[in-house]
């Protein structure tokens, strides 16, 4: 599989990733086929978050890890931390936060917690989940010179935030930021319909965003693209939806081309960014990972991209 330099820098990791948001509750021996799956299609980052099923995705990764027969030092591990989980709107595996909380003390326990959890000694990266109005200073300040000199996190960075909220946290600490985790793919492209829009009053001309797809570029920031497949937050997924034909078609011509499933070309198109955007898979399903990670290898021309970005129903102004 292809390779993206996370930040552009000597940190390189698989163009797909393995997000384990799902695997709470999973029985160890098919959590471990997951595993095994995501490491013979070449994916070697894993994806986690403190709150994902309640600690649970993390402590049945634990188990598998040692069950799958792969070696932690092959693996990039990631989490993320700071939502107070609200057990009252959690359930069914869908996780919601109550508040946020970035303060030192509980960045540090939220770490400790992941890696006890999960049975490692150290995070690759360690991210700030979801932009906390409350948040000082001093606070992630110390907490990531802590974590990073205890050797506890090598690498730093934010899910979910815009330029300013980026800027405003680098400006703060010593650690460059090397990651963005924002859901982006070919119906969910507000980033990109924003910046062919300029200098226009249309509804796609509206900038939701603060140009961050653009931004991302200009500091080698990597953008992670959570839900691939996904129209909305949970609404569904677009992949053989009818509210979606003429992007299925689509999908299915060019996959029939490249002899792939529409899930490759899916990720394909995503990958074809010059962004050096990676991809975060949620599914826990082996052969829908090796088939959906089968797009790293697929280069699209540049009309076939435009071509899905139309059929997802955008236009050019």
């Amino acid at each position: 599989m292809k390779t993206v330099k996370i930040g552009g820098t000597h940190f390189e990791a698989s163009a797909v990733a393995l997000g384990i948001m799902r695997m709470a509750g999973m029985d160890t021996a098919d959590a471990a086929k997951t595993l095994q799956a995501a490491n013979e299609a070449g994916i070697n980052y894993i994806d986690s978050a403190d709150i994902y099923g309640e600690g649970g995705s993390e402590k049945t990764f634990k188990e598998a890890l040692k069950t799958s027969g792969i070696s932690r030092d092959n693996l990039y591990i990631q989490s993320k931390g700071g939502i107070i989980l609200d057990p009252k709107r959690s359930h069914d595996g869908l996780v919601f936060g109550a508040r946020y909380d970035f303060s030192k003390q509980h960045i540090i326990d939220a770490v400790d917690g992941i890696l006890q959890r999960m049975g490692i000694d150290y995070l690759d990266s360690f991210l700030l989940h979801r932009p906390d109005p409350l948040m000082e200073a001093d606070d992630i300040a110390d907490a990531f010179d802590t974590l990073q000199r205890e050797g506890k996190v090598r690498h730093f960075g934010v899910s979910n935030f815009n330029p300013q909220q980026v800027e405003m946290v680098q400006s703060w600490i010593s650690q460059r930021l090397l990651i963005n985790q924002l859901q982006f793919n070919v119906v969910h492209s507000g980033m990109i319909k924003g910046g062919m829009h300029v200098n226009m009053i249309d509804d796609a001309s509206i900038d939701h965003d603060g140009g961050i797809l653009e931004y991302s570029r200009r500091k080698h920031m990597t953008i992670q693209a959570w839900s691939p497949f996904n129209y909305g937050l949970f609404a569904g997924m677009y992949i053989n939806d009818p509210k979606y034909p003429k992007l299925n078609k689509k999908l299915e011509e060019i996959g029939n081309k490249y002899g792939v499933s529409k899930n490759a070309i899916a990720t394909a198109w995503i990958l074809r960014h010059p962004a050096h955007v990676q991809v975060l898979l949620g599914t826990m399903n082996p052969e829908h990972i090796k088939d959906s990670a089968s797009g790293a290898d697929i280069n699209l021309t540049k009309q076939e991209w435009y071509d899905l970005y139309f059929a997802a129903g955008n236009d050019l102004p």
